[in-house]
């Protein structure tokens, strides 16, 4: 495939497609971690207010996988960053993962739509800080001082995602718009590439092990891992430019 002649401002979704190649988990596929934990029970609102203990287990574990040495960005992650330093427009990444390793590989201009784990919030009030450790019930806020009311700075079912007025300021002015190992399964997200289309008149390209539920409203897609793919797209991109 060759990556069509653009110029303008680039909107990057990213999914857990992206991470999975530096051996975080999944949700959505077969073996992910919706196949073995429902996400009723430890990803909505209502699973903390029933159960604040099963949800802080759940979340103290993947947050200690994601800080293990096993865990680092790929080179799927590094070229996002190259493309953001080197392309003469803005780069948007607009991530649906909660990890850092879009960061750690170098990307600046990042919105995590679904939070991050590295991150806590009280629910008392309101604060958000930088979180590594784990979380309990007893863990006081560093702000208020509240036990109990500690939670993951991430979005649970039910809840709002972050920064939306912002990421759809970003697509309606792009003129590339490029998805990273997304399922299409989840919303708003999925919504994104008709946003890029209709209202922006985007390019829209697909990068993805396997077509997404949305496919048929990419103009292109390269199917395969992202450590391969997504390295030679910006590669072909770059050299376009």
């Amino acid at each position: 495939m060759t990556s069509p002649i653009v110029s303008g401002p680039i909107v990057v979704l990213t999914g857990a497609g992206i991470s999975k190649e530096s051996g975080l988990d999944t949700f959505r596929d077969a073996d992910g971690i919706w196949s073995k934990v429902r996400l009723e029970d430890v990803a909505t609102p209502e699973a903390f207010a029933r159960d604040p203990a099963r949800v802080h287990d759940f979340y103290n574990a993947r947050r200690r996988s994601l800080l293990s040495s096993d865990v680092a960005p790929n080179p799927a992650h590094f070229a996002l960053a190259r493309l953001e330093e080197h392309w003469a427009h803005e780069v948007l990444v607009v991530t649906q993962n909660i990890d850092d390793l879009h960061e750690r590989a170098g990307t600046s201009r990042l919105i995590h739509m679904h939070g991050e784990m590295l991150k806590a919030r009280c629910g008392t009030c309101a604060r958000v800080v930088a979180w590594k450790d784990d979380l309990g019930l007893d863990t006081p806020c560093p702000s208020c001082k509240q036990s109990g009311a500690m939670r993951p700075d991430v979005v649970w079912f039910g809840e709002m995602p972050l920064e939306m007025d912002r990421i759809y300021r970003a697509i309606a002015g792009c003129a590339l718009f490029i998805s990273i190992g997304t399922s299409g399964n989840v919303t708003p997200a999925a919504g994104f590439v008709r946003e890029a289309r209709e209202i922006a008149h985007a390019h829209t390209v697909e990068l993805n092990l396997e077509p997404s539920a949305g496919h048929t409203m990419f103009d292109d897609a390269v199917l395969g891992p992202a450590t391969i793919e997504v390295p030679a797209y910006v590669d072909r991109l770059l050299g376009a430019s």
